[in-house]
């Protein structure tokens, strides 16, 4: 699991906590012990959006020079499965950092929001984007362009999300999910994360085509024999990873 802390600022995202993310979720990706990732925050609040401070006085080549993309980029690149556990706010990066996440569950009383317009910018890591493919250019301008939140239930309507858990649960859920998960066959998980993505942008032909060969190659490993003998010999089945 990992956490972000910084309650003097509903854990706002600085660029020493985007840093220290990016190499978290990195070293997880890379870890094999590591077979899925809870992202959440501390204090009963996600992310309350991007530290403001720091911004106001920046300019373009200091978004290039500071990457302050690494932590969204590390995120989408990450191979392994992604819950996020949201409670309170996942506004503006917060809800760009949830939305890179494979799946979303959120406390009851949980907000999503890109206000980034109100500070006379724009979403610049995914909101525009995800929002989009979600619900629709119809139902996600009005908020893109206003600011305006949504409430976990209208967001889980809108297909934002993936689950709402009642309020101060959404961290319980998503380590049972992870942990579900985590017992499952590691390259089935991964393969079946890669067929999905890939999905959402390519062509139903190079989609369908992507997901047979990696249906075919896991009959090359050790899990998928003996997943299927685990279940004809009704035992609990023990996958390595390989």
């Amino acid at each position: 699991m990992l956490t972000i802390e910084r309650a003097a600022k509903r854990n706002a995202l600085s660029l020493h906590i985007k840093a220290e993310l990016a190499d978290a979720v990195s070293r997880c990706a890379a870890d094999p012990e590591v077979r899925a990732i809870v992202l959440t925050g501390a204090g009963g609040v996600f992310v309350a959006g991007t530290d403001v401070a720091e911004m106001v006085e920046m300019n373009p080549l200091d978004h290039v020079h500071a990457q302050t993309d690494r932590v969204f980029t590390a995120l989408r690149n990450c191979s392994k499965p992604l819950i996020a556990a949201v409670e309170a706010y996942a506004l503006g990066g917060g809800c760009e950092l949830a939305l890179c996440c494979d799946i979303v569950i959120a406390g009851s009383s949980a907000r999503f929001g890109q206000p980034e317009i109100r500070l006379g910018i724009m979403p610049g890591a995914g909101g525009t984007q995800r929002w989009v493919r979600a619900m629709g250019s119809y139902r996600a301008l009005p908020y893109l362009l206003s600011g305006e939140s949504l409430t976990a239930e209208d967001a889980l309507a809108a297909g934002l999300i993936s689950e709402v858990a009642p309020q101060g649960e959404a961290l319980q859920r998503a380590m049972a999910l992870a942990t579900t998960i985590a017992a499952l066959p590691p390259l089935a998980v991964k393969a079946i994360k890669a067929s999905v993505k890939l999905g959402e942008n390519a062509g139903l032909d190079a989609a369908l085509a992507f997901e047979r060969h990696n249906f075919q190659l896991l009959f090359g490993s050790h899990d998928q024999r003996e997943g299927m003998r685990a279940f004809l010999e009704k035992r609990v089945a023990h996958f390595e990873g390989h």
